[in-house]
């Protein structure tokens, strides 16, 4: 794994924080990456309210991925821009931060997100909190380089089955090892949700793909009722599935579903339209 806050942190710098409440910060798209994807603009939105949320609870819980109402895909992001990022909290105590946030580069939208709610942990479990504790320091004081990331390892889910336009069946085989696990999370590595997301996406998008598209390319513009419903670990292999629920002229609906063996571990939907 690689050293602590490099290789899934997306919060370089915090301008502001009403602690619990209120919290502005930035981040930095290393130019020296070919693709940011949009799950990771979610992502580090989701950092910054939880920053904002230790910070409420002084570090001895932290924040887990569990439940957004949606997530809006508005724009792309391109190599080198810089992410203004911001997110209002309507909780943040011991049981669980609520909040919902906004990413955009030179006051364009490119994600918002809506209703969110993530768990609170121990802290301890998962990270060493005067790290964490001098790391929020850093950020408040601007001292943090940008740049560490080095963009994502290969990740895909490999295709088992699929009804031609109307379902697509398949695998993800969660690696045993990678750099993210080093931020997410170094006492208890955790796949993180948003790059499961990412993969929900490419699913939703290949069913369409198939040959139901109708000629026209299709692009997700928002996932509603995203649920997280356990803790995906690494080396776990999980069944996936995309179904087509509705379908009309200008947006179509996907349930992607992961499960581990028979239990229900996450879901979303995936609202798509074509593009113009």
């Amino acid at each position: 794994m690689t050293p602590h806050f490099r290789a899934f942190s997306f919060v370089d710098r915090i301008v502001s924080d009403e602690a619990g409440r209120v919290i502005v910060g930035e981040y930095q798209v290393p130019a020296t990456i070919s693709d940011f994807p949009l799950s990771l603009v979610s992502e580090a939105i989701g950092q910054l309210a939880a920053w904002s949320s230790m910070t409420a609870v002084d570090y001895a819980f932290r924040p887990v991925a569990g439940i957004a109402g949606a997530v809006d895909f508005a724009g792309s992001v391109t190599p080198g821009a810089t992410l203004q990022l911001s997110a209002q909290l309507s909780q943040a105590d011991d049981s669980a931060v609520a909040y919902d946030g906004l990413a955009s580069i030179d006051g364009v939208e490119v994600v918002r997100l809506h209703d969110c709610l993530g768990p609170m942990v121990p802290m301890t479990d998962f990270d060493d909190p005067e790290l964490v504790r001098a790391r929020y320091g850093a950020l408040r004081e601007g001292t943090v380089t940008p740049g560490a990331f080095p963009g994502l390892p290969p990740l895909a889910y490999n295709r088992t089955g699929s009804g031609p336009g109307q379902s697509l069946e398949g695998e993800i085989h969660i690696p045993a090892e990678a750099a993210f696990f080093g931020d997410h999370f170094p006492r208890n590595p955790v796949f993180p949700g948003t790059l499961l997301m990412h993969l929900n996406l490419a699913a939703a998008a290949d069913l369409f793909a198939d040959g139901d598209g109708g000629g026209a390319s299709w692009q997700a513009v928002r996932v509603t009722d995203v649920k997280i419903r356990s803790f995906m670990l690494p080396g776990e292999i999980l069944a996936l599935t995309a179904a087509v629920q509705s379908r009309e002229a200008g947006e179509a609906v996907v349930l992607v579903e992961t499960k581990r063996g028979k239990r229900l571990t996450s879901s979303a939907r995936v609202v798509l339209s074509p593009r113009t």
